[in-house]
């Protein structure tokens, strides 16, 4: 199976059943961001997640197998996106990227922030003038090693 096939047949599952993330992340004791990742073929599940899974969205076993599968992250992302949510969010890379950079170097020192030992969180907050998408990096601060 193909990433894109099985991102279709979770979708469609989800949808038809009327569920949220939310509530597949809570189905699996995981994070609704890192569910959805994971759902989405960007990271490994383990078996019982997987099992919960298809279980809870009536799936074929090939979806589990898949889902407990080493991804090649990144791989179903055209560069630049072509996706507006998604072009945003690389402009926003582009123009704060060196922000990001030269206040973590400033901040922490030589060294990047961990997209492995990393969490994320998602919300929305509500505002008069147009609700606000507000998202939390949170990554450990890796320093670069001298040998």
């Amino acid at each position: 199976m193909r990433t894109i096939q099985v991102q279709e047949m979770i979708l469609e599952a989800k949808k038809e059943k009327g569920l949220t993330f939310s509530r597949i992340a809570e189905t699996i004791g995981r994070s609704e961001v890192w569910t959805t990742a994971a759902l989405m073929g960007q990271h490994t599940m383990d078996e019982k997640e997987a099992k919960e899974v298809i279980d809870l969205l009536e799936l074929p076993e090939d979806v589990a197998k898949f889902l407990q599968t080493i991804p090649y992250r990144g791989a179903t992302l055209s560069m630049p996106p072509s996706d507006p949510t998604i072009y945003r969010l690389y402009e926003l890379i582009l123009v704060y990227g060196e922000t990001i950079k030269t206040l973590i170097h400033e901040k922490f020192g030589d060294g990047i922030m961990s997209a492995i030992d990393f969490s994320m969180d998602m919300d929305k907050q509500e505002d008069p003038k147009g609700d606000r998408v507000v998202i939390t990096l949170n990554g450990k601060f890796l320093p670069y090693k001298k040998f």
